[in-house]
Formats: C-alpha cells, sequence, structure tokens
C-alpha cells in the first residue's frame, strides 16, 4: 500500500486536483483482511477526493470503484477484475466503474451497470455532473472461434487408444497412456481438446476469473472461450505446479480448470508434486495454506498422463530389446503410487504403429465427428445434473453413483467377478461403474449393461489382474 499512496497523490496532482497537505489516513475495512495489489487505487482516490469537497460524496454511494492508477491519472489494465464485479453482484452492488481496458471482461456479468473509466479527471466530471462516461452493456458472453492444434484424423492407427479418449472426453476421466517413444502419446493428447464438448457459459466464467487473478487473459479477449490445455514440463517447481508462494497464486493445475492437464513423462515429475495431485483429483479444488491465512483454488480437469514402460522406454516394445533390470523397471514404475493411480479411471497401452497403418490410404476419423457423439453424451450428463453443480459423470459421488448407475443382472455378476479377480478398492469400484456409465451414456443406453461393464474393466491397469 505504500506505492498505492504515491500512486494516488500523483494521479490527483497531475489530474488538476488538490491533495490534502495534512495527512491522510485511509481505513481499508476490515483490519484483518490481508490487502494486496493496485485494485484499491481508484477507491482510494475517490474517497480522498470526496472527504476534500472536490466531488459530492452521495455520488459514491452503492458504486464500486475498481482499478489502478497511474501518475497522470490514466486507469490502467487491472487483474482480477471479472471475481471483484461477480462478488459485487453477490453484495447487490449494481454499478461498478472499472477500467476502461477492463470493460469488456467486467461486462461478462449480467444484471450489473458497468461504466468504462478512461481517466480520474473523466470520473470526477462524470460524478459531478459534467460528463458522461459511456456504459457497456453486458451481455454475458463473447464468441470466439475455437481452434485447435491437432485433429485426430492427422493420427494413423492407435484407433483403442481414440476409443478410450473419446470415453474420457464423453465423461471427464482422467487417463493413463503407456508406450514405447514415438508411438503417438503427445500427439493424441494434443489431440483430445479437438473432441472436448465446447465450455458452457458457467465453465467459460469458471476460467476466466482463474486467468484474470493469475494476470494472464489477455485484453482483446476477455471471455476464455476455448478448454484450456496445460502442459509443464517435469522441471516445474511444486508451487508453479500445484499453486502457492508467499501470496498464494494459481498454479498449472487450476490454469487446467474445466480444461486438461497433460503430463508428459509423468514418473519424472517430482514425487511431492505428483502426491499433490491426489486431493484436487478428489474434491476439485485445491487448498494453499500459508502463515497469513489460507486461499482455495478451483481444479477441475481432466489428467492425462504419458509415461514410457521402463526407463529405456522398450519394455512393451516387440521390435526393440529393453536395456534396464528388472529391479530398475520396479524402481522407475513405483514412482507412481498407488493411491494415485487408483483416480486414475483409464489405463491404456499405446503400442508402435505398423508400417501399413502409417502408409495406408484409408483416412482416421475426424475430431468433429468424435466430437459429435461426445457432445451428445455430455448432453445427457447435464440434464442428469441439472439444478447440481456436476457437470459430467466423472464428477459423481457415491450417491449418485447408486441413484444413476443402474446395472443389468448379468452385468452385476461381472462386476462381482472383476472386484474379486481384480482386488478392485471401493474407490476403483466406483470409478469403474462410472466409466461403465459413461460408455452407456456414448451408446445411448439408459441401464449399464455387460458390454459397457467389460469395456471399463478393460481400462484398468494390468498390474491389478490375476
Amino acid at each position: 500500500m505504500q506505492e498505492a499512496r504515491e500512486r494516488v497523490r500523483a494521479a490527483i496532482k497531475n489530474s488538476g486536483g488538490r491533495f490534502p497537505g495534512n495527512r491522510v489516513t485511509v481505513n481499508l475495512a476490515p483490519a484483518d483482511l490481508k490487502k494486496e495489489g493496485p485494485s484499491y487505487d481508484l477507491a482510494i482516490a475517490v474517497g480522498v477526493l470526496a472527504a476534500t469537497g472536490a466531488l459530492d460524496p452521495t455520488a459514491t454511494v452503492d458504486r464500486l470503484f475498481l482499478g489502478e492508477l497511474s501518475f497522470d491519472g490514466v486507469l490502467r489494465h487491472t487483474q482480477g477484475i471479472l471475481p471483484m464485479v461477480l462478488a459485487a453482484r453477490e453484495h447487490h452492488i449494481k454499478e461498478v466503474f472499472v477500467p476502461e481496458v477492463n470493460a469488456a471482461e467486467a461486462a461478462l456479468v449480467t444484471d450489473m451497470v458497468i461504466v468504462g473509466v478512461p481517466s480520474l479527471l473523466q470520473l470526477v466530471q462524470h460524478l459531478n455532473g459534467g460528463g458522461e462516461l459511456v456504459r457497456v452493456i453486458p451481455n454475458g458472453a463473447h464468441p470466439e472461434p475455437v481452434t485447435y492444434s491437432a485433429d485426430m484424423s492427422e493420427i494413423r492407427g492407435q484407433e483403442h487408444v481414440k476409443r478410450a479418449l473419446e470415453v474420457a472426453a464423453a465423461g471427464g476421466h482422467n487417463v493413463l497412456m503407456s508406450g514405447p517413444p514415438g508411438s503417438g502419446k503427445t500427439l493424441l493428447a494434443r489431440a483430445l481438446p479437438s473432441i472436448l464438448p465446447p465450455m458452457t457459459l458457467d465453465e467459460a466464467l469458471e476460467a476466466t476469473k482463474i486467468y484474470s487473478v493469475s494476470g494472464m487473459l489477455p485484453a482483446d479477449r476477455p471471455l476464455v472461450r476455448q478448454r484450456p490445455f496445460r502442459s509443464p514440463h517435469y522441471t516445474v517447481s511444486h508451487a508453479g505446479l500445484v499453486g502457492g508462494g508467499q501470496f498464494p497464486h494459481p498454479g498449472e493445475i487450476s490454469l487446467a480448470h474445466r480444461g486438461i492437464l497433460f503430463l508428459d513423462e509423468l514418473p519424472e515429475f517430482s514425487h511431492t508434486s505428483l502426491e499433490a495431485l491426489r486431493q484436487p483429483l478428489e474434491d476439485g479444488d485445491v487448498t494453499i495454506s500459508r502463515a497469513h491465512g489460507s486461499v482455495s483454488f478451483p481444479a477441475k480437469f481432466m489428467l492425462i498422463g504419458a509415461m514410457n514402460p521402463c526407463p529405456c522406454g522398450f519394455a512393451s516394445d516387440p521390435e526393440r530389446e529393453c536395456t534396464c533390470t528388472q529391479t530398475s523397471i520396479v524402481r522407475y514404475q513405483r514412482r507412481l503410487s498407488g493411491p494415485l493411480l487408483d483416480r486414475v479411471d483409464i489405463h491404456v497401452e499405446v503400442p508402435r504403429v505398423d508400417y501399413e497403418k502409417l502408409t495406408g490410404t484409408t483416412v482416421p476419423e475426424a475430431s468433429q465427428t468424435i466430437r459429435g457423439r461426445v457432445e451428445r453424451a455430455r448432453d445427457l450428463q447435464l440434464e442428469r445434473f441439472v439444478g447440481t453443480k456436476r457437470t459430467n459423470n466423472a464428477e459423481m459421488g457415491p450417491k449418485e453413483v447408486r441413484h444413476y448407475c443402474a446395472v443389468e443382472a448379468p452385468a452385476q455378476a461381472l462386476l462381482k467377478a472383476a472386484v474379486q479377480q481384480l482386488h478392485l478398492s471401493a474407490r476403483a469400484f466406483h470409478r469403474t461403474l462410472k466409466l461403465a456409465r459413461t460408455i452407456a451414456d456414448l451408446a445411448g443406453a439408459d441401464v449399464i449393461g455387460p458390454a459397457h461393464v467389460a469395456e471399463a474393466i478393460q481400462y484398468r491397469p494390468r498390474q491389478q489382474m490375476g
């Protein structure tokens, strides 16, 4: 706040106003809540000017003023405008003044009067009746063309992996791909966003709030319309992945909210960071505690992991001989703990692609076609969970699993055998049921049948079998 004092003083003087010569005390209540950032500048300046009679104090009633001031009084782009305007609506404040460059972002919030402010001088003139600032009409949405870096039609072979990714996209399930180097794991992961359904407006607002707070929201794109795809390198720090810092900021898992977190070379990530993913994968948020308090960030993301089967990468390759010892293979695979793997719904092998498939003339199915099936399955889920905060099958809790995952008698026998033979935990059992529900949704079936359960069981990790 020391910097804010100088900015406000210079902005008032350079806007033609008079800053009091005596001591000025600004009370930012409540006192026990730590304040940081420049978003208080405009409110402080308006308060000082109202206290000195430079503007009518009644003009500030039931209005919110947000924005960073430059020394010449111009309002600058300010981080976190969207969540602050949303909070204002919750507190029944109807009119908000924001920097002109943030007006489009603030206008995403409906049922509000948004006023874009170019400078402190023009704001004072407006409040004193000597000028009129433009009110931005909230429209709740900004259409944005969605582009993808890869398409499923570009990938030859790997039909069973594409099917697994289609199921994952339809239900929001986590995936772990394992295979030798060059088999296409990374390309498949990067093509996954092209088959995901478009974000709903609520999902887009949730993602936009995170990017706004992080200062990563482009000024010319006020609404995040494309599902995030975050792919941090395995050297990322714990705070960079999960979030943290002296003043906690969102990490990669929060930046991937409502999108995809792709972790290539999964076993190479820090063991501490990987274990920290367990709670967000289960709860959909992450809580960061520091000495001065705790902060929670949303973190509902699809985890897509890729790994080699061993350190050299060729343990599962029929064409190349593996040079690793059994001990090194076991040590490598044990970098991923059982509780973390238990939270991954789909485990799929990605083998080497045959020459015939690489050079074949058959054009693989396009992402647009697959996305159509995924959208129909998601529509069923949105209808199923209407009135709740859940948007897909992966977010179901035990209560919803019991209610929505009705299983035919033959499928129940198959499930029982799977629990006994594969030694499924209670969590793995529920996740298998949720996966079967998604497969049934793709098939348009009301009740989960044996074929749906059988496919879901096939996606369990091999080490649990037999």
